[in-house]
């Protein structure tokens, strides 16, 4: 299935001083993979009812390329909820890490909560319905993550919601000096251009990954520019593919096409 988040629909715009309105929650199935959509067909993410914390589309693979630089975590944070499944997938895999979800749309946590098998709060995982600019504007917040995951898409997706370049320097503020932010843009939209050069203001290095579905790229912002070191890199990614299954040579292979 294609993975489109194009809409014809028209959403009204939110502003900080009113009650945002939202697209309506709703879902689909198909072949054992439950989907989320905001009122429309297009997918807004995915669950195989099988495996209910397995990374089912490509891109939230590619999410989770910080790995190859970042082996024990302990904060780790998602911008956009989605489905859950990063952070489902984080929560199983770094059974040490804090792991923080940030959502605006009540309607999206508890949907998770009830059709994607989100765990419920605990001491390891908060869900917020919150406003992620205002977590990554929040000072306590700063210096604090190991990897930022952002997936900010509304039912029109014209470009991610938030893509200043103030927005990318208050991402970045966010992580630890070796911290990781991973972008999922869209390769054939406009708004690409103007986040690549947003994310290129905020970060010391940006690499994006080969592009996957229907225009995803996924782009990778280091806090401290690193050092490519391959054959090492190529011995992480055989213990992540042991370890969690994720096709984690297919970046080692995106990264050497960007270097």
């Amino acid at each position: 299935m294609l993975i489109k988040r194009k809409s014809i629909e028209k959403e009204e715009s939110s502003r900080p001083a009113r009650k945002p309105k939202y697209a309506p929650v709703t879902l689909s199935e198909q072949n054992g993979v439950r989907y989320l959509h905001f009122g429309t067909e297009w997918v807004q993410g995915a669950m195989r009812m099988r495996k209910p914390d397995w990374l089912e589309l490509e891109y939230a693979q590619q999410m989770m390329a910080w790995m190859l630089f970042v082996e024990q975590p302990r904060r780790i944070a998602q911008l956009g909820l989605g489905t859950a499944a990063l952070t489902k997938f984080c929560y199983r895999q770094f059974p040490k890490a804090q792991v923080r979800a940030i959502e605006l749309n009540p309607s999206v946590i508890a949907i998770c909560n009830s059709m994607f098998k989100l765990p419920p709060n605990d001491e390891r995982l908060t869900v917020s319905e919150m406003d992620a600019l205002d977590f990554v504007n929040d000072s306590t917040n700063h210096a604090t993550l190991d990897a930022l995951q952002v997936d900010l898409y509304d039912a029109t997706a014209r470009g991610p919601v938030l893509d200043s370049a103030d927005f990318y320097v208050a991402c970045s503020a966010c992580l630890a000096p070796h911290g990781i932010v991973t972008v999922n843009l869209f390769g054939d939209h406009p708004s690409y251009a103007r986040n690549i050069k947003a994310m290129k203001f905020a970060f010391d290095r940006v690499i994006c990954l080969p592009e996957v579905h229907d225009g995803n790229v996924v782009a990778i912002g280091f806090k401290t520019k690193p050092t490519l070191d391959f054959e090492y890199l190529v011995a992480r990614a055989a213990q992540i593919v042991s370890a969690t299954k994720l096709p984690a040579q297919s970046w080692i292979n995106g990264l050497k096409n960007s270097h």
